[in-house]
């Protein structure tokens, strides 16, 4: 295991003061560093001790294994809704309290305004008294300033922690569930899934603690200001409040609109990043195969429905935004129209007053009410999401591994078991086996005849229907596909064990690993990738083989480990691994290897799931059974239809610069009007004119006019503004996404072995889902409130001129401070987008080898590397936090500086200023302040959410593969005879070493030619050179046509291939066969029938219509290689390559398939690579590679005759019978050839 992070500095926060927690001030040495270089994942400093993901998980599992047993008690459906209230309710109500306060001096600010106001209105200079009592006014408003500012910092800050909190621990839930889930749980979901619930879903909590209080607060100060209102103005107030009632109620059913989109596009993203992982994972075999176009339709085509559901919430989201600019003013406007119908007159004070509390409503009921109602709405669908996978079966602990305090054994009693309860055949019927200390039992049959199955019910896995398993000892267990994780080798092999010299340099040699790992760069500290390069498949296996044997368990299960090296290797691990390390210990060894089937203790003959036969060798063959079995069962793999998906450039609308602008000047001009309408008001009011003049009440009616017009361009520009920037955004994502995913399927296959799976899904899972979701709108709150300063300020400088002498100054140090901040914020950004792609390719790596973990019984171990990862990801993002809460206090505390200002300022130039004058600009300052800071806070946040659109844009700018097509296509009919002439180096990427050298064979058409060498020899880079994985040196001809001369898809098309790892994709059978519907059904079943299939399938619930698992899980991985190989038959190419593609598979069942494609593809070029000498000693041609290098190059027979060869030697090493045979079989091939 790789160590997360070296020494992590302790963070100084748990030191600070009181004043220095309150202004966060002890971020000040982190700016420092931040201003002076770019920050390094050391200068973070280490997360909290009650924020540990571990404490954090515990807790919260511990509500919810109470909910369950709850409602186990009661009958019920548990609910995680519950267990999150139990955990979290005190600390959130605490911080509820703060909300209220806050919110309750938004309320008292206005009254201020207003005796201030009503102060100039009635302006007497010899009255000291009143200047005296309007300096505490002043006073009490500067004051009221400076606490909403702290409160409101205090209360963002802890709430936001809360929901850090509450995410972390469930993400810690969701890991410890998925090392937890049975077999038959693992069919209902899928690694796309589980990394959509990662990171998707769990945001959702980071955004819903934000606002959670203004459901009820928002409510609250609503009531607040009706009652001062009326105080105010009388009756006319409810005219407004009715627009704000139903608003709300229009509000809370958009709450419902969208939880409902928000849970179809979550199940879309679900399918999107499952098809991308099973692209990712399979990229190997898509490439061979030419089926990258396809796949990008079939993405593309998830994403074009995923966008179609973002659009319409992001619609609703840029009405709701529309609505928090323009509401206040409706309100506003609808008061001041009933006022004036009521007839009822009203001073510039009461104005101001009236302005300013249906201001004090604008933040909390028509942003935070809106938003909260939003995110709760999403976060009950993403709780509940969660709450449906946490509910989902576990393994049930049948057979716990009882310390073997007595005997070590293993006892199978009358069992049955099946993987799928509906198909009504058993996978294991009536097994009945005992084994001992110091036995080797060896499992042999068909393919799908039940051989993994066997090992599975011994781990555990699979649950019995009837009798029982019992298992003393410990177990450790080799699976037939080996997993490795990503680290070092040696970390590999000790698997969390201690390091003993002695014991580790004798399992390495008894592993057959000392020449592999000389050859690795830095031996057994080579750090392997996600997918275990650069290890071939057999040192792969061998790792896995010698991990099992490190641990020194009791019983080893091993499925098939010789299936992937040579016959020397092979026979070095028998005799050296399992006979002499593993000699005391109870082996039962799956395998198709028969040679060493006379050193077993005991024979298991399965077939069909039943035990045929059991004994031993001896007694076997005196009983006539003859080691030839009939074959059983099988499935498939798709992609989809061929469409050319065309990057559309979004064609950027006209009107979207012209109508942000034109909004605020309508919504600037409307406090414009206000202040002049309020001037004549107040005349008006202090009778200057008689009541009668016509031309007054004209004058009136001009106000009211021209006031409408205003509210109502407002109200049409803000929400045509919203809705376009909504549009352009989304679609931009959308744009983005496609080009990313162009680029990565036109990655060479190097860029998919050194980038973990994990690093690549973040990007299209969280960095993406950043651009649908939060990008859209920060960028839409930030353009509204940044035209909204620009407009206030001018307004300002424009009614009192003087006051361009604080905003100057103010502009510059906001400008200042935002520049400083962003050189930090931006590093801490971007280190938290690169913290959280471990925890993504740890939990796909943890997916991928259950099985071997769960055996192990190291779920704890692999529990706590995924906390670690999640700490390292929780200091990034509490920086985050922590950060922009620095800029947000100090701006707060310029701008309440600002208001204390402007406020005394204007009662010392009192006399020279009118009514409206001195209202508006102090209305306006109290808007600006919360203003001011939110502009340049959001400014910042769409900086960083830049980060991920810039890991976007890299990821569209890829080192590219040759052109799939280019001007020369080769004619259709090629190649029509199948010559291939190869003499090549070949590396994978420049900076590596040769991996192939000066490798020389001309093949003649139609010929037949096996390709041998020891495991890590070159065989399959020779066949990843034929199809130009990378590009080789050298020359390389198929019927007299240069391969690099054309493009990769007229190349990879023309030649099929079945590789050694069997990919199949989620979808049916006939689907993985045939993905693109190009072959008639009778064309399937017959290329089933040659590849011993055709029955497999029969016997399925819905034939060639079964959905198969993800990565084809519901057959054996026998059959899914044969599933490969009937694909590659089925394409009918002059040329078939075959590399290992029968490993897995019986030797009985290859024989007849051998002996189908001979049949078949005489007409054909076959090259095969193998370790079973008998499947190409009917090659007309063997070629034997050793290090990179052609060594030998004749035909079987005359290798045969000669004793030094290096295919003479392997041929001995299966033991004087086999090889006897052999020869004897080459002979006769020669003879009949001659």
């Amino acid at each position: 295991m790789l160590p997360v992070s070296a020494e992590v500095k302790t963070s100084p926060l748990q030191k600070a003061n009181f004043c220095s927690r309150l202004f966060v001030w002890w971020l000040n040495p982190l700016f420092k560093i931040g201003h002076k270089r770019k920050l390094e994942p050391d200068d973070m400093y280490s997360v909290l001790p009650e924020d540990h993901s571990q404490c954090l998980g515990e807790e919260l599992q511990g509500y919810w294994d109470q909910e369950v047993k709850r409602a186990q008690k009661d009958a019920q459906e548990p609910s995680l809704m519950k267990a999150i209230v139990k955990c979290y309710w005190k600390s959130c109500l605490i911080w509820g309290m703060f909300t209220f306060l806050e919110e309750g001096t938004r309320v008292v600010q206005p009254i201020f305004l207003g005796k201030m106001v009503s102060y100039v209105e009635n302006y007497d200079p010899s009255d000291s008294a009143a200047l005296q009592e309007a300096y505490g006014y002043a006073a009490g408003m500067s004051a009221c300033v400076l606490v909403w500012a702290v409160l409101h910092h205090l209360y963002f800050y802890h709430m936001q922690r809360v929901g850090m909190r509450l995410r972390v621990a469930m993400c810690h839930m969701i890991y410890r569930k998925a090392l937890r889930l049975s077999s038959s749980a693992m069919r209902k979901t899928t690694t796309g899934q589980v990394v959509n619930l990662l990171s998707n879903d769990v945001i959702r909590f980071d955004q819903v603690t934000m606002f959670l209080h203004y459901l009820w607060v928002g409510p609250l100060q609503a009531i607040a200001v009706t009652a001062l209102l009326w105080m105010e103005i009388g009756m006319s107030c409810l005219a407004g409040m009715a627009v704000l009632i139903i608003l709300l109620l229009l509000q809370s059913c958009f709450g419902k609109l969208f939880s409902s989109l928000w849970s179809k596009t979550a199940a879309l993203t679900d399918d999107r990043i499952s098809t991308m992982s099973e692209v990712i994972s399979g990229i190997k075999t898509i490439k061979m195969n030419a089926w990258e176009k396809s796949f990008i339709d079939l993405i593309s085509r998830l994403r074009r429905k995923e966008i179609s559901k973002i659009l319409k919430s992001s619609y609703l989201r840029g009405m709701n935004l529309a609505s928090f600019f323009a509401v206040s003013k409706i309100m506003i406007f609808v008061t001041f129209i009933t006022n004036d119908l009521l007839d009822n007159l009203i001073t510039a004070s009461q104005v101001f007053v009236v302005v300013m509390l249906f201001e004090a409503l604008r933040f909390s009921n028509t942003l935070y009410f809106p938003m909260a109602v939003e995110k709760v709405s999403e976060a009950v669908v993403s709780i509940q999401r969660i709450e449906n996978f946490l509910l989902l079966d576990e393994i049930p602990q049948l057979n716990p591994q009882l310390v073997s305090d007595g005997e070590t054994i293993v006892h199978m009693n009358d069992f049955t078991a099946s993987w799928d309860k509906k198909s009504g055949t058993p996978t294991l019927q009536d097994l009945f086996l005992i084994a001992k200390p110091g036995e080797l039992l060896a499992v042999v049959g068909p393919v799908g005849a039940g051989k993994s199955s066997l090992l599975c019910a011994v781990l555990g896995e699979l649950p019995p229907s009837q009798g029982q398993v019992s298992v003393h000892g410990r177990i450790a267990y080799v699976p037939q596909q080996p997993w490795v994780f990503s680290g070092t080798v040696r970390s590999n092999i000790l698997f969390g064990k201690k390091y003993e010299k002695d014991r580790y340099e004798e399992v390495i040699k008894a592993c057959a690993l000392g020449e592999d790992l000389q050859l690795l760069e830095d031996g057994d500290q080579t750090v392997i990738g996600d997918r275990g390069t650069p290890l071939s498949e057999g040192q792969k296996a061998r790792v896995s083989l010698a991990r099992a044997v490190y641990q020194d368990a009791d019983i080893y299960l091993l499925d098939d480990p010789f299936s992937a090296v040579d016959a020397g290797v092979s026979r070095h691990l028998f005799e050296q691994c399992i006979c002499q390390v593993l000699r005391e210990k109870i082996t039962i060894l799956v395998t198709h290897q028969w040679q060493y089937l006379k050193a077993a203790s005991r024979i298991l003959i399965l077939k069909g799931g039943t035990i045929v036969q059991c004994g031993t060798y001896t007694g076997l063959l005196k009983s006539g059974v003859d080691f030839d079995f009939l074959l059983k069962r099988n499935e498939q793999e798709p992609s989809p239809d061929l469409e050319s998906s065309t990057l559309k450039n979004q064609s950027r609308p006209l009107m979207r610069g012209a109508a942000p602008e034109l909004q605020d000047v309508a919504y600037v001009l409307q406090d414009w009007w206000l202040a002049y309408w309020a001037n004549l008001q107040s005349a008006l009011y202090f009778g200057v004119y008689g009541k009668g003049e016509t031309g007054v009440m004209l004058d009136l009616n001009w106000y009211l006019g021209a006031y409408s017009g205003l509210t109502v361009s407002t109200i049409l520009f803000g929400i045509t503004r919203s809705l376009l920037i909504f549009y352009v955004l989304v679609n931009s994502s959308q744009t983005l996404h496609n080009k990313m995913l162009w680029s990565i399927l036109r990655a060479p296959v190097l860029f998919f072995y050194r980038n973990p799976i994990g690093r690549i899904l973040n990007r299209f899972s969280k960095d993406i889902g950043h651009m649908d979701d939060l990008l859209p709108l920060i960028f839409q709150d930030f353009i509204q409130t940044f035209l909204l300063v620009v407009g206030v300020v001018g307004v300002m400088v424009a009614a009192i001129p003087w006051t361009a002498i604080p905003v100057i100054p103010l502009g510059i140090i906001f400008f200042v401070l935002r520049w400083y901040f962003l050189r930090t914020s931006r590093e801490v950004k971007r280190l938290e987008c690169t913290t959280r792609s471990p925890v993504f390719s740890h939990l796909a790596s943890s997916l991928r080898g259950l099985w071997t973990i769960r055996a192990y019984k190291a779920e704890q171990r692999f529990q706590e590397l995924f906390d670690a990862y999640q700490d390292s990801h929780s200091e990034a993002w509490f920086l985050l936090l922590m950060t922009s809460r620095w800029l947000t206090v100090y701006l707060d505390v310029i701008c309440a500086i600002f208001a204390t200002v402007v406020a005394f300022g204007a009662l010392i130039l009192v006399e020279t200023l009118d009514l409206g004058q001195v209202g508006l600009v102090l209305s306006l300052t109290l808007t600006l302040t919360g203003m001011f800071q939110w502009c340049v806070r959001q400014s910042t946040e769409v900086e960083n959410m830049m980060i991920s659109v810039e890991r976007g844009i890299q990821y569209t700018d890829l080192e590219k593969e040759a052109l799939w097509e280019y001007e020369y296509r080769p004619p259709p009919s090629w190649p029509h005879r199948g010559e291939i002439d190869f003499d090549i180096n070949f590396r994978y990427s420049l900076d590596r070493p040769l991996v192939l050298k000066e490798v020389e064979a001309p093949i003649d058409p139609r010929e037949k030619l096996g390709i041998v060498g020891r495991t890590g020899a070159g065989k399959s880079s020779l066949i990843a050179a034929l199809f130009r994985l990378s590009e080789p040196e050298g020359a390389v001809l198929i019927d007299g046509i240069w391969i690099s001369d054309i493009g990769l898809h007229d190349l990879r098309k023309k030649i099929s291939v079945a590789l050694q790892e069997p990919v199949l994709f989620t979808g049916t059978m006939r689907k993985n066969l045939d993905p693109f519907n190009e072959y008639l059904e009778e064309e399937l079943w017959d290329v089933l029938e040659e590849v011993q299939l055709k029955e497999a399938i029969k016997a399925l619930p819905s034939g060639l219509d079964t959905e198969l698992a993800e990565s084809g899980l519901n057959l054996s991985v026998g059959q899914r290689q044969l599933v490969c190989l009937a694909r590659a038959i089925l394409k009918k190419n002059q040329i078939l390559i075959l590399d290992k593609a029968t490993s897995n598979v019986d030797p009985r069942t290859d024989e007849l398939i051998q002996k189908k494609i001979y049949e078949k593809f005489t007409q054909c070029t076959v090259l095969t690579i193998t370790h079973r000498l008998n499947t190409v000693i009917d090659c007309e041609w063997i070629l034997v590679l050793d290090s990179g290098r052609r060594k030998e190059y004749t035909r079987p027979y005359d290798l045969l005759q000669n004793t030094d060869s290096l295919f003479y030697k392997m041929v001995q090493k299966l033991g004087k019978a086999e090889a006897s045979a052999l020869t004897e079989r080459a002979k006769q091939v020669h003879s009949e050839r001659k």
